[in-house]
């Protein structure tokens, strides 16, 4: 027991070592399984949708500015003006006419999501009306948009100086990538293309998914970088009412773009990721406040009064399409299904409020997965109850989900979590698979150490006593037998008061091994005591145990011995044999008849193998 102690104590520091080591190698080859190009696009796809429901849960929590309103023709409006004006679009007169009627109010800005393209046959004057009272406010604004059309479908025009956005990138950001550069532009008629340069895109690019959570400030046509509606319309606004002073956009080191005191984040795709209010307003009024078109439209008309007077000053006013017929509907963190009008929206409250989200670099998310892991894995390691490593890692798992939640609603960064909690789940299960293996060496050696002699590296006299009883059992229920031989080295004592106690112990080692070399892998060799010896032969008759302890006895007979001074000795064995159930039906009975046997031999000369004389 003090050597199963000691052994325990001085594998105390090695054993944690042992496994820091482990968890240390186990964490390093997790994350290069984990960078791999497929898996680390599995698990961005999974991530988006842990973005997704951080964003539905925190949108309770914001408001979008009252002061920016859509003008939507919605469901309503669409089955309104059909049934009014018999077609759809409807003439651009009427836009023309609800341009007069906001300016009126003295809005901050409007903002048409929609693309006046070609020329309308049902009224040739329309198109210059709308495009004289656009031009005639400075703070109107229009659309355009890229696409990859063929050169065959249509010719790549060349849009006005004035619409080219002058773009300062100190970052590393590639605004010209080919995620964002486009071959073909789908251009507006030319009487407002050329009246203002109050235009900007409305290209928008969803995810794999097909979940839009992005906008770029800036896509590329013609080697040349074109900024966003949304864009134009946030400068547009604080120029009115922060005098905010902008003659060229900049991007700085860290990938911001700067607008004025504020910045938008962009990733490596150039992308801004949106901050999301909720789901869309077009129903629910959570977010921004739609104003169905047919209203406005019945007041200039009709003289109605639906609206409050003034209803529409100092606001951005966006006009849209929110009607599912009319096909300018997306998926969103919060919604199914969402006005692209509300998306741009959406940045444009973002920039006003300097609240998009960041998304930390990779590195932080290894650093913080390594953190957690090594450290889920240290309490796996060091704990002695399942339950609490387990509750331990579970709770490590949930508050950092929580810690990441917060980090997304106070400080708008997006950490991630399924990279994190797939580390720790994985570490967990890697370091208790490592400590159940590594315990059970620890458990295969102690029961080694209290089974095995110190000296002959047999089994103990303990060990030996067990094995009897289960080769009784064994015997008794599948009716087999087994026999036991009994060993004592001829004139031990006598050689160990000539050779010393440091031979005899040597002579004891060399002969345990001689007998373990000649009995089968299945037979039990035991040092009984002293000199004393034993072998179980399982399922072996007397024949057979008689023949194997004949062989012993020659092979110790003629093998030379070491001393420990390097001289050689000869010794010699006396062997008894029982065999169970003629010879004994207890351990007892067994021992005592291969005793007599062992006896015999020594009153017979020693060197052989005793045998009673039969009746």
């Amino acid at each position: 027991m003090d050597k199963i102690k000691e052994y325990l104590k001085n594998k105390t520091f090695l054993k944690y070592l042992l496994y820091s080591i482990y968890i240390v190698i186990t964490t390093g080859l997790l994350f290069a399984f984990l960078g791999q190009p497929s898996i680390r696009n599995f698990f961005s796809i999974i991530e988006n949708k842990t973005f997704d429901v951080r964003q539905n849960i925190l949108a309770s929590y914001k408001k979008a500015d009252k002061d920016i309103v859509i003008l939507s023709v919605d469901e309503e409006s669409y089955e309104y003006f059909l049934g009014k004006y018999g077609e759809w679009p409807i003439s651009r007169n009427i836009y023309a006419d609800i341009v007069t009627y906001l300016e009126k109010q003295k809005p901050a800005v409007v903002a048409f999501d929609l693309m006046f393209v070609k020329s309308l046959k049902s009224s040739n004057n329309a198109d210059n009306k709308l495009a004289g009272n656009i031009a005639k406010y400075d703070n109107v604004f229009t659309s355009i948009n890229f696409d990859n059309q063929s050169y065959a479908l249509r010719k790549p025009v060349d849009l006005p100086q004035a619409l080219k956005a002058k773009v300062v990138n100190d970052s590393d950001i590639n605004l010209k990538s080919d995620y964002f550069t486009f071959k073909n532009c789908r251009a507006i008629i030319d009487q407002i293309l050329y009246a203002t340069p109050n235009i900007g895109h409305i290209n928008l690019v969803r995810d794999e998914d097909g979940i839009a959570r992005n906008l770029a400030p800036f896509v590329a046509y013609k080697n040349d970088l074109y900024p966003h509606l949304a864009l134009k319309v946030a400068v547009k606004y604080l120029q009115k009412t922060e005098n905010l002073n902008l003659d060229e956009y900049k991007i700085n080191s860290h990938g911001d773009l700067l607008i004025g005191t504020r910045k938008i984040p962009l990733n490596g795709n150039g992308n801004a990721i949106l901050n999301w209010y909720g789901p869309s307003g077009m129903n629910s009024h959570k977010t921004f406040e739609y104003i169905p078109m047919w209203k406005v439209e019945k007041e200039i008309y009709e003289g109605a009064k639906l609206l409050h007077n003034n209803y529409f000053k100092d606001k951005i006013v966006y006009i849209g399409t929110s009607a599912t017929s009319l096909f300018d509907l997306k998926s969103v963190p919060t919604d199914r299904i969402f006005p692209g009008v509300e998306i741009h929206t959406t940045f444009v409250n973002n920039i006003l409020d300097n609240n998009f989200i960041k998304k930390v670099p990779p590195v932080f998310d290894i650093l913080i997965s390594l953190l957690l892991s090594l450290f889920v894995g240290l309490i796996v390691i060091r704990s002695e109850s399942t339950v609490i490593s387990s509750l331990v890692a579970i709770l490590t798992g949930i508050i950092y989900t929580i810690i990441s939640t917060a980090l997304m609603f106070y400080f708008n960064l997006w950490t991630g979590i399924v990279f994190e909690l797939t580390a720790i789940l994985l570490v967990f299960i890697a370091c208790y698979l490592a400590k159940y293996i590594l315990k059970s060496r620890d458990l295969e050696y102690t029961y080694a150490l209290a089974t095995t002699d110190g000296l002959t590296e047999l089994y103990n006299h303990r060990y030996f006593q067990e094995q009897m009883l289960q080769n009784i059992e064994t015997g008794k229920r599948y009716e087999k037998p087994f026999s036991l031989i009994m060993i004592d080295i001829d004139f031990f004592k006598k050689f160990n008061d000539t050779y010393g106690h440091q031979s005899g112990d040597a002579v004891l080692r060399q002969v345990a091994q001689i007998l373990k070399k000649n009995v089968r892998s299945s037979d039990i060799v035991c040092r009984y005591g002293g000199e004393e010896m034993s072998i179980i032969l399982t399922n072996t008759d007397n024949e057979s145990a008689l023949f194997t302890a004949e062989k012993i006895c020659k092979a110790v007979s003629e093998h030379p011995l070491k001393l420990v001074n390097g001289n050689d000795v000869q010794v010699t064995i006396s062997l008894g044999v029982a065999t169970y159930p003629q010879d004994g039906q207890t351990p007892q009975e067994m021992i005592k008849y291969a005793d007599d046997c062992l006896y015999i031999a020594k009153e017979n000369g020693r060197n052989q193998v005793g045998k009673k004389p039969k009746n």
